[in-house]
């Protein structure tokens, strides 16, 4: 083989690689603007490179989310059917980190961004660990829901940190303080959702993600003392959002806003309205908290 036609053979490797992981990320930019628009909103605030990461990220989440939550069910696939749809894809994106690549486009799109920005199994493994719990109908303890809001929200958090900092170098001690951070605005997060979905969770999935409490029979006290508990996770996440690099900081502020606003909605929202209305932040609020975060003062402190 001539000197000419080995390296034309690695360019079209070369461009073809390209060509698939640009369809890669197309699918995952097709699943995150299928399913939320709060979330697309806030991932245009980041730095283009930081999007891309961050989309990949929660693409497959979004795809594990619908084994458990609905579209594979809605296909006629039973819990056992979920469970091995759920191991599958936990496989297959453990391969794809190891070698590169997958037939599965959202899985090659999230394993090309892990293998870049350092992800490995011991974030992915608990994430796996909380979808599967959605599928056993054994009721949560408080320590199971801890074990769950970490595997399922807050390692999510420090996968898109590995992103944010891939380019922006700390010290352990930093980046101790900015994990704790994300952690908590992870949680801050699924808790939110927790009491948004009430309903929905309770109804239609059968789950309780607060144990103890009677949902049929939820006081105002009940609920404050909740919102208390995830305004302090808000609290915790706010005072780390000015360590952030600039390619990130303004996304992760519009997205604590937006969830705040969440929070104080919720507060002014009967107890036991929450079991029939899914409290939401109309668009142009959103909009609006997008533009506050992109040209307000600390999201723009370097």
């Amino acid at each position: 083989m001539s000197r000419d036609t080995a390296g034309s053979l690695v360019g079209a490797e070369t461009t073809g690689l390209d060509s698939y992981n640009a369809a890669a990320l197309a699918s995952a930019n097709t699943v995150i603007a299928q399913y939320s628009t709060s979330f697309g909103l806030a991932a245009r605030l980041l730095a283009p490179a930081r999007r891309d990461e961050v989309r990949s990220i929660y693409a497959l989440v979004r795809i594990a989310d619908e084994i458990v939550d609905g579209a594979a069910s809605g296909a006629g696939i039973d819990l056992a059917g979920q469970r091995e749809l759920l191991d599958d894809l936990e496989h297959e994106t453990e391969r794809a980190m190891a070698r590169g690549f997958s037939t599965n486009l959202v899985v090659h799109a999230f394993a090309v961004t892990a293998r870049r920005v350092g992800i490995d199994p011991a974030l992915t493994r608990p994430f796996f660990s909380s979808m599967r719990r959605d599928l056993d109908p054994a009721p949560f303890t408080e320590a199971g829901v801890a074990e769950y809001i970490y595997g399922s929200a807050e390692v999510v958090g420090l996968m898109c940190l590995r992103s944010f900092l891939r380019e922006s170098p700390r010290t352990p001690q930093e980046r101790a303080v900015l994990e704790h951070g994300a952690r908590s605005l992870g949680a801050a997060f699924q808790k939110v959702n927790f009491l948004r979905d009430l309903a929905a969770d309770r109804d239609a999935l059968g789950r309780n993600y607060f144990p103890g409490i009677d949902l049929t029979r939820l006081t105002e006290s009940q609920k404050n003392l909740l919102l208390d508990d995830m305004d302090a996770d808000l609290d915790a996440a706010a005072r780390v959002l000015p360590l952030l690099p600039p390619g990130s900081r303004r996304a992760v502020t519009a997205a604590h806003r937006l969830f705040a606003r969440l929070s104080a909605k919720l507060r002014e929202t009967p107890a036991q309205s929450l079991m029939s209305t899914r409290v939401r932040v109309p668009d142009p609020e959103k909009l609006m908290i997008a533009l506050s975060s992109s040209l307000g003062p600390q999201a723009w402190r370097r």
